[in-house]
């Protein structure tokens, strides 16, 4: 079995390097086709490797070669295939081979559509690095790898200087949060004498708890950047510059859930730990509800969609903090059905409103873009936990867990946020498809459904957001469902007790009537004689803070952004022009000088040169004498 762990992985370099050479004169087709067909070919290996661990096979180690050898620090360029690496590969491949077919239709007219499909093979490529790698340093090289690929992707229409500037955001963000995990990596080495996982998980050796807390902090400090989790989390929202498609893969299926992989992976340090377990619990229930009422107010209809991510991942950290590991990878999971279907219905909207972004100006849609209207409503549906689909039976085994692990408290702050999220995504679906159509009469002609390139893959995402909560659905009547067996013996979950028949009835039955209840108040409020000016009207105290996001973009500004550009303003006034300017200019004004003076002994009179010569000789015939 080891031969599918390089094929995995490789295949997508082996796209990055077709893109990236075919691009000039393969056609755009037979590129995307080709692109396509190497994250097809490792999702199929990743099936068999699943096939294989599922029926009772070992796990899978591949080692390539010693890739670092200096002292005693030894690190193994080496891969391992277990249940959760095994899980993320198929999550990967699966979704992101959806959205490369995708972004063939999405992506046709522009003149960069190579070295996009380069971009997007390079990405996954470095994200299976991330997820398979059998050490933290592998996993960091993956790491920092879709760091990389998410800047050239955010910012990949590059002639707009703002999509330069959103790159920029994440590629800094993400750095911050960087410096947090290379810190626990270089703690565990000093604790433990490797970075391997399977002699850190096995190891006897003492280890302080003060020591695991506060690699658990760094970790989690690096899961912040990467998951957008507060206060790293601005940065998220403003990757929507890049192409839809980008949105989709990076920000709802695979980047953003690495900080999630990476604290589940290191679920044995973390399940005795009580202050990074907190940390983690109550900054992603934090996240969670300031990100969604954020996305009340927002009008963008990716960046509604953005915020939503990130407060879905904060719904992933509560999981974590209270030990629920294995149902955050459920969560994970549904979220990547049914967030990527939603990125891809509104990269479908987008396209057939020609670049209109803005959902006051949207309306009526469903009358032309019938297939995007249903898949959307769907995802829609399963987003917002209603019962029976995907996102319901992970949202359910969350708030469950949070209520018998923790508390009332997290368990009501959740449900809370579970009906703001239901009222901002209806508010989106009907100003989106329902109502009169508020554009111009130029995007009203240009109305029509996506091609098929980009359909089939929203009615398959369509299909697994419905029925991918079947993974769960045992979790009704025991307390281990498929996920949480499949992961068992690599994640480490707290004992929760499970909750009763009781306790799961009454949640769907309050879901059902909350969400009627939402439902109709949306549907009469933003299908029927909706108008932007009134909502603009209307605005009070609270509206203006959530239209402005909570002013942390401001307030970034001004406690970090103003002040190093000022002292940098300082620096380049007193220490740059007046010193080292001025030593710079001077070393350019005596190599002038003695050039000038120099350069009169090159008269190019014969007999001068000849008096210099005999001059010359008889100099050095009277120093030979002196010596």
């Amino acid at each position: 079995m080891e031969i599918y762990i390089p094929l995995v992985i490789f295949l997508p370099l082996v796209g990055f390097i077709i893109s990236g050479l075919g691009a000039r004169f393969l056609p755009k087709n037979i590129l995307g086709i080709l692109s396509s067909s190497t994250i097809l070919g490792s999702f199929v290996c990743s099936l068999l490797l699943f096939r294989h661990i599922y029926n009772g096979g070992n796990v899978v180690y591949l080692n390539m070669f010693n890739w670092i050898n200096a002292g005693n620090v030894s690190i193994d360029f080496s891969f391992l295939a277990d249940n959760l690496s095994v899980w993320m590969m198929m999550i990967i491949t699966g979704v992101g081979f959806l959205i490369h077919i995708y972004s063939i239709g999405y992506m046709h007219s522009d003149i960069g559509f190579g070295k996009f499909f380069s971009y997007l093979n390079l990405f996954v490529f470095m994200m299976l690095v991330l997820v398979t790698g059998s050490n933290y340093v592998i996993m960091f090289f993956g790491w920092e790898g879709v760091g990389l690929c998410s800047y050239l992707l955010i910012g990949f229409w590059y002639k707009n200087t703002n999509y330069g500037y959103a790159a920029r955001k994440a590629f800094v963000m993400n750095r911050i949060g960087d410096l947090g995990f290379l810190i626990a990596i270089f703690l565990l080495f000093n604790n433990f004498g490797t970075t391997e996982f399977k002699y850190i998980f096995s190891s006897n050796q003492s280890v302080s708890k003060t020591a695991i807390e506060f690699i658990c902090i760094m970790f989690f400090i690096g899961a912040i950047g990467k998951s957008a989790q507060i206060p790293l989390f601005t940065w998220l929202p403003d990757a929507m510059a890049g192409p839809t498609p980008v949105s989709a893969l990076i920000h709802a299926a695979t980047m953003v859930t690495a900080g999630i992989y990476l604290i589940a992976r290191s679920s044995i340090l973390y399940i005795d730990t009580t202050i990074a377990a907190n940390a983690v619990m109550y900054i992603g229930l934090a996240t969670a509800i300031i990100a969604a009422l954020t996305a009340l107010k927002q009008n963008d209809i990716k960046k509604i969609l953005a915020y939503s991510t990130v407060s879905q991942l904060g719904y992933m950290f509560v999981a974590l903090g209270v030990g629920a590991y294995t149902t955050a990878m459920f969560h994970v999971t549904t979220h990547a059905f049914f967030k990527a279907l939603l990125f891809l219905g509104s990269g479908s909207v987008i396209h057939a409103m020609g670049g209109q972004q803005d959902i006051r100006f949207m309306g009526g849609l469903s009358k032309k873009l019938k297939i995007t209207n249903i898949t959307f409503l769907l995802g829609t549906l399963a987003i917002t936990g209603v019962p029976l689909l995907s996102g319901f039976f992970s949202k359910d085994e969350i708030l469950s867990k949070a209520f018998y692990g923790n508390g009332i408290l997290v368990f009501s702050l959740l449900a809370i946020t579970s009906v703001i999220t239901a009222i901002y995504m209806f508010r989106l679906y009907f100003l989106t498809f329902k109502g009169n159509f508020r554009g111009t009469e130029e995007e009203k002609h240009h109305l029509h459904e996506s091609p098929a390139t980009m359909t089939i893959p929203l009615i398959v995402l369509s299909v697994l957001a419905c029925v991918g909560g079947i993974l769960g659905l045992s979790s009704l009547f025991s307390h281990n469902h498929f996920i949480s067996s499949f992961l068992k013996n690599v994640t480490y979950d707290k004992h929760i007790p499970h909750p009763s028949i009781t306790f799961e009835f009454t949640i769907i039955a309050v879901s059902i009537a909350v969400l009627a209840v939402i439902i109709y108040l949306c549907y009469n409020k933003f299908s029927k004689n909706y108008s932007s000016n009134n909502e603009d009207a209307n605005q009070n105290s609270l509206s203006k803070l959530l239209s402005n996001k909570f002013y942390f973009d401001e307030i970034y500004d001004f406690i970090f952004v103003r002040p190093i550009l000022n002292i940098s303003e300082l620096l380049y006034s007193f220490i740059d022009r007046n010193f080292i300017d001025r030593i710079v200019n001077f070393s350019g004004t005596l190599v002038s000088f003695g050039s000038n003076n120099l350069r009169k002994i090159q008269s190019g009179k014969l007999e001068y040169y000849l008096l210099a010569m005999v001059l010359g000789i008889v100099s050095f015939l009277i120093l030979i004498q002196i010596v």
